[in-house]
């Protein structure tokens, strides 16, 4: 007996093992999502509880998640009725795996989203269930110096700068605040902001014309943005100290200042630039496997995800917001309000270009951020030339991607193998 003939026999009687070991239920939820107790104890109380069907939600940690995935794939039966996992998990899977769920009518709200969900097919592969991201947020005393005709809520690159060009000249010091501390999410800016909206891409633009000019308007912000930006990591603490009037953050750094003082802020999108309105969400969807007992119930289970009230409900568990047009609460905490309106904004909107988080990189994703980071503190804060850092900085992302084989994700192109730094 061969190798291979071996450990498709062992992975086949795992996923049998596995079959006869679980409880009865109408559907096995195998999440990777709403790990910690309180929330997985929140799914199951408040959001699973109408489904009308016995449900086992059941979280796990990306590996484990996979492994009885693979075993149960391998063996063409299983007891796992419903996948809740994020884009990246989905997007490493075979699509022949995944069932087609065009026919529930599902979708989100968002455009984006729903082409997303096709992983690069033409069938809805997952439907998207619930998602987070990065805002910007302001207080009010801002407001008066926005470029006249700007609106708030579709704002350009150019018009931020001409914001914070007007505050600091105004006010006699400059108050953009962003994450540059050594705890600062700088690099997802960047990454799923920056360059998605000027290059329409990250690894395969990195080094092109598009991304100098990126890194030259992003030079125009800085020289508007608080010097003490790089000691800023959470920048709810510098719009309560009023250090910052403009932010950009984590949804979840900004909730402090919203939660303390709901009435002296603004919350809303990304700028967009030349590419779109790049943004980085943090999907998550639900699929169903191929090898689903009761395909039925699992699609059953699917539709109730995306009901109006499942969604407010997935909210309050877990503060992923819904991808579906739904009015939010009044009791929810001001943060979450606040935020949940400038996210369905920015993933809604016309000219939305989603940069994904990055994906396949194991090991190597803090040598991914460190060539973002790298060239920023070489550009922005050294002063070096753009073209130079660029092209320097361009071998050392081609050999991670040589090295970790990832494919390329969105905004970029897809690739066959290594995404290429072109």
């Amino acid at each position: 007996m061969n190798l291979n003939t071996t450990l498709k026999r062992t992975t086949a009687g795992l996923a049998l093992a596995l079959t006869a070991s679980v409880a009865h239920a109408d559907v096995l939820f195998w999440s990777t999502q709403a790990k910690p107790v309180e929330e997985a104890q929140a799914m199951r109380e408040q959001v699973l509880s109408g489904a009308g069907m016995d449900i086992d939600y059941q979280p796990n940690d990306g590996g484990p998640w996979l492994t009885r995935l693979n075993a149960e794939l391998t063996a063409n039966t299983g007891t796992i009725g419903v996948l809740g996992a994020l884009h990246g998990d989905f997007s490493a899977m075979n699509p022949d795996d995944l069932v087609d769920l065009g026919d529930l009518g599902m979708m989100s709200s968002s455009g984006t989203f729903n082409s997303l969900s096709k992983l690069g097919t033409d069938q809805m592969q997952y439907i998207p269930w619930m998602q987070a991201s990065y805002i910007m947020a302001a207080n009010k005393q801002a407001l008066p110096y926005l470029p006249e005709g700007a609106d708030i809520n579709a704002l350009s690159y150019d018009e931020l700068i001409a914001w914070a060009a007007n505050v600091h000249e105004g006010e006699g010091e400059a108050k953009f605040g962003f994450p540059a501390g050594p705890k600062g999410l700088k690099h997802r800016f960047f990454q799923g902001y920056l360059y998605p909206s000027f290059t329409d891409g990250v690894v395969r633009t990195f080094a092109s014309d598009e991304a100098v000019g990126a890194w030259e308007k992003f030079r125009e912000l800085w020289a508007h943005t608080n010097p003490a930006s790089t000691n800023f990591s959470f920048l709810q603490e510098q719009l309560l100290s009023g250090d910052a009037w403009i932010v950009f953050d984590h949804t979840s750094r900004l909730a402090q200042a919203f939660n303390e003082r709901p009435d002296d802020f603004v919350a809303f999108p990304a700028p967009a630039g030349p590419a779109g309105r790049g943004f980085m969400p943090v999907l998550a969807g639900v699929a169903i496997p191929r090898t689903a007992p009761d395909m039925d119930a699992a699609k059953a289970l699917v539709a109730h995800m995306l009901k109006p009230e499942t969604q407010i409900a997935t909210l309050r568990a877990t503060n992923f917001f819904p991808v579906v047009d739904v009015e939010l609460p009044g009791d929810l905490p001001p943060a979450v309000q606040a935020a949940g309106n400038a996210v369905a904004l920015m993933s809604a909107s016309a000219d939305a270009n989603p940069g994904l988080l990055p994906a396949g990189l194991g090991d190597k994703g803090g040598d991914f951020n460190r060539v973002f980071v790298d060239s920023f503190e070489r550009i922005v804060l050294a002063g070096q030339d753009i073209r130079t850092v660029l092209d320097d900085q361009k071998g050392k992302l081609a050999a991670i991607m040589n090295e970790t084989g990832a494919p390329c994700w969105a905004p970029d192109a897809p690739s066959d193998g290594a995404c290429p730094v072109e």
